[in-house]
């Protein structure tokens, strides 16, 4: 049961709210100018060469994880960009490189400890999975394990939220 006020059950927060602050190592880079599609809070990014982000996607890799973009106090000069819950293109980014945050767990339960998965390729058989998207399953060649983050609590509220620790940093 997530957590409990007198009687009641609790959600868990949004996705990309940072959970525990006192680990919190988070950077600021501009989300890659040429990306077609922004970064969503509570959603993977991966470091790009030039020193920026991109969503993690199909060529995503446990090497070029570089965080989870979190809801820091966003600014921005054009209103739209803050109704919609992400990081356009040519938007300063903010990515949690170390620490908790809570995110979405598209599919399976987490455990404590346990392993997280991003899909990186659709499967047909498991509509839910959403590439780029947080899991707590394995599914073969369409999902790739990190190795620096795992479940924190293995609880998962009503809106599939849950909470992941990033144990350590691949990029700097």
């Amino acid at each position: 049961m997530p957590g409990s006020v007198v009687g009641k059950a609790l959600n868990f927060g949004y996705p990309g709210n940072v959970s525990r602050s006192l680990d919190a190592v988070i950077d600021n880079r501009v989300v890659k100018t040429t990306d077609t599609v922004g970064i969503a809070f509570g959603e993977p990014a991966i470091l790009n060469s030039d020193n920026s982000y991109s969503r993690f996607g199909a060529t995503g890799t446990a090497a070029t994880f570089a965080g989870i973009a979190v809801r820091n106090v966003k600014q921005a000069t054009v209103f739209a960009n803050n109704v919609n819950g992400s990081y356009a293109p040519g938007d300063p980014c903010d990515v949690i490189g170390r620490g908790s945050v809570t995110v979405t767990c598209n599919v399976g339960t987490p455990t404590p400890a346990g392993g997280v998965y991003v899909r990186i390729t659709a499967n047909g058989a498991i509509p839910a999975g959403i590439v780029g998207g947080f899991e707590a399953a394995a599914d073969g060649a369409n999902t790739i394990l990190l190795t620096n983050i795992k479940w924190t609590t293995g609880k998962l509220d009503a809106n599939r939220t849950a909470e992941v620790t990033i144990l350590s940093r691949i990029n700097p």
